[in-house]
């Protein structure tokens, strides 16, 4: 391996354990950001010619333990602090609040608090967890990198004001904490899966969903809880695995029926149909189940998506359920069916605006033999539309009905 690579893995690897460890030590984010930052510089600078470590990890833990010492030094701060960073170099796991030896677990916990509005947990996870640049956050939430700094001094200040414990829940409050941070990693796999959003943060979102999956026995080994770690897991790597298919060699974005499944990735959908096989009917297994039925060679079975969108909205009835699962009785029963349903669904008005609704109503209608109508509906749905991708894709469908 060399230098450059060693550096990219052992930043993947060591450095939510480096923040985590420091975080712990010093109660200083920022501090701990910046010397595992500069952990990682120093890699790349030295590693060239002195060669990888033995243990690169460990070398980045210590450089990175040495460059907060001399910080804390300099800043003339509480000997405290010096005395728990010389505990930590010959300990890692010192004086760990909740007995767990692993700081990248409490890291997850405490960036995903519900005390923080939840773009602050996605963006925090994504600074402090992930190690991405503020500006590729911003970036992707369309801001300015001087509003996202911003936003994360104000995360990591209510953390502090708020006396937010560093530390993993224990008992009910561990099964009542986990479902807000598996939406923080869905919201996160959202962003790049969307057809403008940065793939690397999909990519983050299924290494925290592994990262989950594999520490939460550790802590506690109810059945339950790993399950829908797990089903978020699959349902990751079965929307993950279409990616490469999604868009034409032009860039034009594509429908499922319209891409090459050899492009597919094949071992992430046995990957989580293994999964899959050990699992109930919790949410995430049904959006796991559906995302399972299409990443298939054969026909789509849309009887069988329909019924476990039927599950879902009897569980979980929210306005973007309902028109899923009007689509899916759309191609299950025909679109008289799916036309219904998706005016039920609209009725209450959350669904205004939003062009997946309009899109969804167009498809229907062009089905049924109403190109004139669908036509127009496309049209309408691209005027609104989130992207120029889906802009565009929805303006090619409107000329087709023409």
């Amino acid at each position: 391996m060399d230098a450059a690579s060693a550096v990219v893995t052992g930043a993947a690897e060591a450095y939510p354990r480096i923040v985590g460890a420091l975080i712990r030590m010093t109660g200083d984010w920022d501090l701990a950001e910046d010397c595992a930052q500069e952990a990682l510089a120093a890699a790349l600078q030295r590693w060239p010619s002195s060669g990888v470590p033995d243990n690169p990890g460990a070398w980045l833990m210590t450089t990175a333990r040495n460059r907060a010492i001399d910080v804390l030094r300099r800043t003339a701060v509480e000997r405290t602090k010096l005395q728990d960073l010389a505990v930590l170099s010959g300990n890692d796991t010192a004086d760990a609040p909740d007995g767990f030896p692993d700081d990248r677990l409490r890291l997850v916990f405490t960036c995903c608090h519900p005390a923080l509005p939840l773009e602050a947990r996605v963006a925090l996870t994504l600074r402090t967890i992930c190690g991405v640049p503020t500006a590729d956050i911003a970036r992707a939430f369309l801001v300015t990198e001087a509003t996202m700094t911003r936003r994360l001094t104000r995360a990591k200040t209510k953390i502090a004001q708020a006396g937010i414990p560093y530390r993993v829940p224990q008992g009910p409050a561990l099964a009542e904490r986990l479902p807000g941070v598996l939406g923080v990693l869905y919201v996160l796999f959202t962003n790049g899966y969307n057809p403008d959003g940065a793939p690397a943060f999909a990519d983050e979102a299924i290494r925290l969903a592994r990262l989950l999956r594999a520490l939460l026995p550790a802590v506690n080994p109810a059945p339950e809880l790993s399950s829908e770690v797990a089903a978020l897991l699959a349902l990751f790597l079965f929307q993950h695995s279409r990616r490469a298919a999604r868009r034409s060699p032009d860039g034009r974005l594509l429908t499922l029926d319209q891409q090459d499944r050899t492009l597919w990735d094949h071992n992430a959908i046995a990957e989580a149909r293994t999964l899959l096989d050990a699992l109930g009917d919790g949410p995430y297994a049904l959006q796991a189940r559906i995302a399972a039925a299409h990443a298939t060679d054969g026909p789509t079975d849309w009887p069988e998506i329909a019924r476990c969108y039927d599950r879902l909205w009897a569980g979980q009835p929210t306005a973007v359920i309902a028109l899923n699962r009007a689509v899916a009785h759309g191609f299950a029963h025909g679109p008289a069916a799916g036309l219904t349903l998706l005016a039920e669904a609209r009725a209450g008005g959350a669904l205004d605006g939003y062009p997946h609704a309009v899109a969804a109503e167009a498809d229907m209608r062009s089905r049924a033999g109403d190109h004139d109508r669908a036509a127009a509906l496309f049209r309408e749905a691209a005027a609104i539309a989130h992207s120029p991708a889906e802009r565009d894709a929805l303006l090619e469908r409107a000329e087709a009905e023409a």
